[in-house]
């Protein structure tokens, strides 16, 4: 309820007229004590901007997928019995000349291979390449079944080398796997580990830096080399921090440029942008702290953080502007702004807090840290825009011209002069007529954007790394690797658990050889490779090639024979309780991953017993297959939580449901909108896209939050709500207007990033950022007009007593 005090005479101007045990404990504690103040932020700015110093910009395979979720709990229980089927780097040499079957290409390739072989991080007893020796052939001759490494013994480069080499490697299996199928590039197939040598995370940006160094040292007439995998994309995204860091700066230029052209003062815009940067440099400084990096998909959140920290900032400077206006000292000015704003700000901030804070209910481990990261940074800038700034405006003050600046729409009016256009059109939504346009026309955009939305998919919707640029040269490596390989580096294995030593059980291998049926004749599988297919290869093979002995016989000793014979490819493991159906794919988009995980569900459901489980999911895309499971489980239950914590945090503040209606609705539109403008960018709801959605939520309720409170103010002092709403605008709502603007235009910028994924955030938040402040300019008077009323009897709150009140309690 608004607390009335000193609400019948003006505020005191003057030092000696005030008493400075007014106030609550914690302005008296604050202000009373200002140097303290000042001096324990200088010291914290300081001690925390050398631990930022220590900051790593970093990535992890493991920490993008979900740890608890079944398919990512498979896999980790048969981890080490999978052949690379993890985090892993193709790198794919190709011959621009001709055919692999070149002498010099060859020496190439084994120096390569060679050198990746000793890489940091490369788990070295699984990387294959035409030169390892795990790379066998097997194949029927007059002796029965034989096999050996594909390089051939005693292998000089001569034409009879050559020959005996393309004959192991037809007979190997491995075209269209390590060989292309054009025989014009071969493949090196680099597993990785989590950590390197020394026990240390493995370092991603470094590894890709490793591998440019390769790819600059051998690509040439001889060879060109193409890389794909987790490790390169999240690398070229490091790479391209350095565009995330200018294009910061430059939204930094826009915002305190902006903020001065509107205050012509520039002591106060240096402090509103200096005290958003400390926040953002005590963030950075409390990371290592907790033991957290950054990495390419929380990069974003130093500068959501800087962008809140500029909304509330200038709802203080503007405050203690207009207070100096009307004749008051610096420090009265900067109290009683702290007074009127502190508890709307502390709400919009814990609001933000807690919004954040609810991403640490999804099973990601990425989204956890940036939810950990996001939440430390809005709890900072309650002691550095909230308490900070104004302490120091206190000192400061504001340039006598620009206090008077502030006024003058006021002034004007009490002059007799007319509102300013702007302000007269935004009045007419507290009128019935427009009041109800504007509802009308919200549900026509939340209708059309719900129907939209529908359309929003989960995961990936585009080949190769949607976060890069569709040119960008990791994508045209893709391109280059699923046209000469005939599939993308997409794979997903299903796992076959047995008893021991029954892995080549007549019944097993039938079942799987049904299941891999089944699977080739989904859209969207282009191979597929198991022991039961190996068994119809081996048996043709015997037959003298025949088509007509492609089949899967009852021949148990037949099945051990070539069970035991079978090269060591992962097919199974060296139990013979675990067999392994590698699915190779199209693509990685959601409706691919869909298809073919329900399949396999369905089969297994059907066909599971007690000694053989068909269990999902390894490989790359049953990986991605188990976080699009997480997040489409996370999106809609995430959303609930925040605007449910928005909401709790709203009625603590206005002890008013119509007023939690007020503030909660205009955000319910953007979000909506802006899945909507998410399915016309083609951006699915992913790792990276999920906390953007929640974050807009958290950044749009502060503009709500500050023109609600002044305007809830002025309706139980007695006004009536055109009287309420413009006083609002002239304290707070050209300020939401001012920073709403700002923000968008700062990170408009980014859609000229390199990056695709700074790029298409950069788009959506600007339009959250503006459909949030048009939300609240506009649909807030709006629904106040039929939800809230003045109190009956009419105060006497001046313009200077109700600038000394705070507007909540």
């Amino acid at each position: 309820m608004i607390a009335h005090t000193e609400s019948s005479a003006a505020a005191p101007s003057s030092l000696s007229d005030f008493d400075h045990q007014s106030g609550s404990l914690v302005e008296r504690l604050l202000f009373n004590n200002r140097r303290l103040v000042v001096f324990i932020c200088l010291m914290i700015t300081l001690v925390l901007g050398w631990q930022a110093s220590k900051l790593q910009l970093n990535a992890s395979f493991e920490k993008t997928i979900p740890e608890n979720h079944p398919y990512i709990q498979n896999y980790t229980a048969n981890a080490s019995q999978l052949s690379g089927l993890g985090n892993a780097v193709r790198i794919v040499v190709a011959n621009p000349n001709g055919s692999i079957l070149d002498a010099q290409y060859m020496e190439t390739l084994q120096k390569l291979s060679d050198e990746v072989f000793l890489m940091p991080g490369v788990d070295r007893s699984r990387m294959k390449s035409l030169w390892t020796p795990s790379t066998r052939w097997v194949g029927v001759t007059e002796e029965g079944l034989e096999g050996g490494p594909v390089i051939p013994d005693r292998y000089d480069g001569g034409p009879e080398s050559l020959q005996r080499l393309k004959t192991n490697i037809l007979r190997s299996g491995q075209v269209g796997q390590l060989v292309g199928l054009d025989m014009r590039s071969s493949m090196i197939f680099v597993p990785l580990l989590t950590q390197d040598a020394d026990g240390q995370p493995l370092q991603y940006g470094e590894l890709s830096l490793q591998l440019e160094q390769l790819r600059s040292q051998y690509a040439g007439a001889n060879v060109d080399i193409h890389i794909t995998g987790f490790a390169k994309i999240v690398g070229d995204l490091i790479e391209g921090v350095r565009a995330v860091l200018l294009f910061f700066a430059i939204a930094v230029v826009i915002a305190a440029v902006m903020v001065f052209t509107f205050t012509r003062c520039i002591r106060s815009t240096g402090l509103v942008v200096c005290a958003s940067l400390v926040a953002v440099v005590w963030q950075l400084g409390l990371l290592p702290l907790l033991g957290q990096s950054l990495d390419p998909y929380s990069i974003l959140v130093p500068f959501l953080i800087f962008a809140i920290g500029m909304s509330h900032g200038a709802q203080k400077m503007n405050g203690i502007m207009q207070d100096v206006g009307r004749g008051m000292h610096k420090l009265l000015a900067a109290r009683f702004t702290f007074r009127r704003l502190f508890l709307a700000g502390l709400t919009a901030l814990l609001a933000d807090a807690v919004g954040f804070a609810v991403l640490l209910s999804i099973d990601i481990q990425a989204i956890r840290e940036l939810a950990l990261a996001a939440s430390v940074g809005v709890a900072v800038l309650i002691f550095t825009n909230l308490i900070l700034l104004p302490i120091l405006l206190s000192y400061t003050g504001v340039s006598a011209s620009a206090a008077a600046r502030s006024l003058r729409s006021e002034a004007a009016e009490q002059a007799g002069g007319s509102r300013l256009p702007l302000w007269r059109f935004l009045d007419l939504f507290t009128q019935r007529r427009f009041a109800t346009i504007a509802l009308v026309v919200a549900a026509v955009l939340a209708a059309g954007g719900y129907g939209v939305s529908r359309q929003l998919k989960i995961g990936d919707l585009d080949p190769g790394a949607p976060e890069l640029r569709a040119d960008s040269r990791y994508n045209r490596d893709v391109a280059y690797v699923n046209g000469s390989y005939g599939a993308s580096s997409d794979v997903m294995a299903v796992m076959v658990a047995t008893p021991d030593g029954a892995c080549s059980d007549y019944e097993t291998l039938n079942k799987l050889d049904a299941l891999e049926w089944e699977v080739r004749q989904i859209d969207g599988v282009e191979s597929t490779n198991s022991l039961s297919l190996l068994n119809r290869r081996v048996l043709t093979g015997l037959s003298e090639g025949s088509p007509l002995w492609y089949e899967f016989l009852p021949n148990q000793p037949m099945l051990n024979t070539v069970t035991a014979g079978a090269p060591r490819t992962g097919l199974y493991n060296d139990s013979c309780n675990l067999l392994t159906l590698y699915i190779y794919l199209r693509d990685h988009k959601a409706d691919t991953l869909t298809r073919v995980t329900g399949a396999v569900e369905a089969f297994a459901a059907t066909n599971d017993s007690a000694e053989v489980q068909f269990q999902l999911a390894a490989g790359s895309a049953g990986i991605e297959a188990a976080t699009n499971s997480v997040v489409k489980e996370a999106w809609r239950q995430m959303l609930f939580l925040v605007y449910a914590v928005v909401s709790v945090l709203c009625f603590i503040t206005f002890r008013s449901w119509r007023a939690v209606v007020v503030a909660v609705l205009p955000l319910v539109l953007t979000s909506l909108l802006a899945e909507a403008l998410m399915v016309g960018l083609g951006l699915g709801v992913k790792v990276a896209t999920l906390p953007v959605i929640a974050l807009g939520v958290g950044i749009g309720v502060d503009y709500a939050l500050y023109i609600l409170s002044v305007t809830m103010a002025r309706l139980r002092a007695g006004d009536n709500l055109s009287e309420a709403y413009y006083h609002s605008l002239l304290f707070t709502g050209k300020v939401v207007l001012l920073t709403g603007v700002t923000l968008a235009a700062g990170v408009i910028t980014w859609v000229f990033s390199p990056i695709k994924f700074q790029a298409d955030m950069g788009l959506l938040l600007a339009f959250m950022f503006l459909w949030n402040m048009l939300g609240a300019l506009i649909l807030v008077p709006a629904l106040a007009h039929f939800l809230l009323k003045p109190s009956v009897k009419k105060s006497s709150v001046t313009q200077e007593a109700f600038a000394a009140q705070p507007a909540t309690t």
